[in-house]
């Protein structure tokens, strides 16, 4: 999940009366959760627990109480063999830009030649997730922000095997949803619309979010699409992948 809004808002506010149903999904993305601040005229903050939200005390606090004007969380449900530890919790961050991703990739080094030499010494995990972001990275210092995003999800989509390579992008300018997924590959036993994200915009802003709960009246973000929200206007585009 993650927002944008012209005001300061908390995490509970903007999502409304289901955000409680939201977070009884850490009943099964048990596995830690985290929060990425993006304020205006602030600096971020990055808050991660290793505890399933649902059982957290400080998750409840933070969303019902902290203010942003901007904010990504993460419910983890950590992939096979990776080790619940707050290094491999969502989300990322390098210098002004915060990152979550739901799906998994493999084989774990096939994004390896993709990425920047000076920046694995700065990974704080082992998670493919990580790993993504830090591609991403890679193209964003050579092609700026959104090209650079473009081009690193098609590297990544055409050398790597991926259930889903879904993921939010926060930084102090721009909201960016990236929707790429094969729904076929989804967890066992899980729905066809799992890997589905979906978006509501009113007066309090605009929340993203994946599926699993009511989103009653949502707009469906579709698959092999990015969306990319200006946060000064909150003016929308969506892109071709």
């Amino acid at each position: 999940m993650g927002f944008v809004s012209p005001t300061e808002i908390t995490i509970e506010d903007i999502a409304g009366a289901n955000f409680a149903e939201f977070s009884g999904l850490s009943e099964k993305h048990r596995d830690g959760w985290g929060i990425a601040t993006s304020s205006t005229g602030k600096p971020a903050e990055l808050i991660v627990e290793t505890l399933p939200a649902k059982n957290s005390y400080r998750y409840s606090q933070l969303t019902s109480e902290a203010l942003s004007d901007g904010a990504l969380l993460h419910l983890r449900w950590a992939t096979s063999g990776l080790a619940v530890v707050e290094g491999n919790t969502h989300p990322f961050e390098y210098e002004n830009i915060s990152f979550i991703h739901n799906g998994g990739i493999t084989p774990l080094d096939s994004m390896d030649k993709f990425i920047d030499e000076d920046l694995f010494k700065l990974m704080r995990g082992n998670t493919d997730s990580e790993k993504y972001f830090y591609l991403l990275i890679t193209q964003i210092r050579k092609k700026g922000l959104i090209d650079g995003i473009k081009s690193g999800v098609k590297l990544l989509r055409d050398n790597c095997n991926y259930s889903s390579i879904n993921a939010m992008v926060l930084t102090s300018d721009a909201y960016i949803i990236i929707n790429e997924h094969d729904s076929v590959k989804r967890p066992k036993g899980e729905p066809e619309d799992y890997y589905e994200l979906s978006y509501c915009k009113d007066e309090k802003g605009i929340l993203v979010a994946s599926s699993g709960w009511n989103q009653k009246n949502w707009t469906k973000i579709d698959n092999h699409k990015i969306l990319v929200i200006d946060r000064k206007s909150l003016g929308q585009e969506i892109l071709s992948i």
